[in-house]
């Protein structure tokens, strides 16, 4: 049987931070988490460095590359090193071979320390970043076009249970953070419509609404056709998707 995991009080708090920091924004779709929450996790994990980055294994191309600290994978000796060996590699292309992109995986799940040394990828590409250690995530995404974040150590201590359980809790929140960074911007919305949107987003009638609010029906019509105008929508479920976002309300 497993042994039982703790969390620390220290952890808990950083977890927080990494999900609640509603003034924090992403750079957009080339920099689309927002760089508190890769220092955050740098935090929670112990690692020398902590990247995300979308890969498309179908056309040898990675995009929104972000690391802590910033690197040079990118140069494009590296670049090439990276593909040549890329499908020879096991944990790099397991969630592209087996189609598994919730599992957090580790060098060690598929290699002993000598034989990840004895690899290409290794020699290539990896002793050049001095990677003895990966721990890699996928956030959801489609096969052979994945959202990956990966961390890395030097020689030393493997990636732990703990480290594998605080990302699989943290997925699902570091996704949505994703995904509002690729929305775009909807228009300002004053206090006022603000709220009677998170209203209609719960279910409520108009006639619920105007209780709320303590407002006419007729009121409660005139805010909605002012902001279906504001978000060049014409109904609720449209209204609601532009201003929280898709998956609100499913």
């Amino acid at each position: 049987m497993a042994g039982r995991l703790s969390i620390s009080d220290r952890d808990v708090r950083t977890m927080l931070r990494i999900t609640n920091s509603p003034d924090d924004v992403a750079g957009g779709p080339d920099e689309p988490i927002p760089w508190s929450v890769l220092h955050g996790l740098r935090q929670l994990i112990r690692c020398e460095s902590v990247s995300f980055f979308q890969l498309n294994s179908a056309t040898n191309g990675i995009a929104a590359a972000q690391a802590l600290p910033e690197d040079d994978s990118g140069e494009p000796e590296l670049f090439e090193a990276f593909w040549a060996h890329y499908w020879t590699c096991e944990p790099c292309s397991y969630p592209d071979r087996s189609g598994d992109i919730t599992s957090v995986t580790t060098f060690s799940d598929f290699y002993s320390q000598r034989q990840l040394r004895s690899t290409g990828m290794y020699a290539d590409y990896f002793r050049h970043f001095e990677a003895e250690r990966e721990l890699m995530l996928c956030l959801p995404s489609n096969r052979f076009h994945t959202v990956r974040l990966m961390f890395i150590r030097g020689a030393g201590a493997d990636f732990s249970d703990r480290d594998r359980a605080l990302l699989t809790l943290l997925r699902p929140h570091l996704h949505a953070r994703y995904l509002a960074a690729l929305r775009p911007p909807a228009p300002d919305l004053t206090a006022r419509q603000i709220e009677l949107m998170r209203l209609v987003a719960a279910g409520h009638t108009n006639r619920q609404i105007a209780r709320r609010l303590v407002v006419a029906e007729s009121t409660v019509r005139k805010h909605l056709e002012n902001i279906f105008e504001r978000l060049q929508v014409s109904s609720r479920t449209a209204a609601v998707a532009r201003v929280f976002g898709p998956d609100v309300g499913k």
